[in-house]
């Protein structure tokens, strides 16, 4: 009788013992998955931010693929997909991801045209000191720059698309 009891006893402890492997392998995989995650948000934010330094730096907006209204070309809601969209990596200069990557992150700059900015309301004027430029623009060209972590195709990485309007 008392060997039925130690053996029923060893079996239950060898469920709960497999039952804790079983866990601490998901917290793995969930943690090594976050962190693939903040790895390619933060590549998505620095081709984010090497778009809006080519904005910045460009002597023109017909350097861009022109998407404004007068334009004939439709901008699509992730220019990637299109065929005809100037997908540009980031240099290894402005981020270096290192092995973390499968690939270097790419971004698209689109020109959606220049539009007239109505001036700042009541609400707005307090910031007109230190953030906005308090009327002195009537008219701003506007872009949109796409972003994300790398080129899907290549390695089975976790895989972040980011998305902005800038204006000059």
């Amino acid at each position: 009788m008392a060997l039925i009891v130690a053996l029923v006893l060893l079996v239950v402890i060898t469920l709960v013992g497999l039952a804790a492997v079983r866990g601490t392998i998901m917290q793995q995989k969930m943690t090594g998955n976050f962190y693939d995650r903040e790895v390619a948000f933060q590549a998505a934010e620095a081709a984010l931010r090497q778009g809006e330094a080519d904005v910045q730096s460009a002597a023109s907006p017909s350097v861009f693929r022109d998407c404004s209204p007068s334009s004939t070309t439709k901008c699509v809601p992730n220019p990637f997909t299109d065929s005809t969209a100037v997908i540009k990596p980031v240099q290894k200069t402005g981020f270096d991801p290192g092995a973390l990557a499968a690939s270097p992150p790419q971004y698209v700059v689109e020109y959606l045209g220049n539009f007239t900015i109505p001036p700042p309301s009541v609400h707005q004027l307090s910031n007109c000191s230190g953030y906005s430029p308090c009327g002195a623009l009537n008219t701003a060209d506007f872009y949109r720059i796409t972003a994300r972590s790398g080129d899907t195709t290549v390695g089975d990485r976790a895989t972040v698309v980011l998305q902005t309007v800038y204006r000059r």
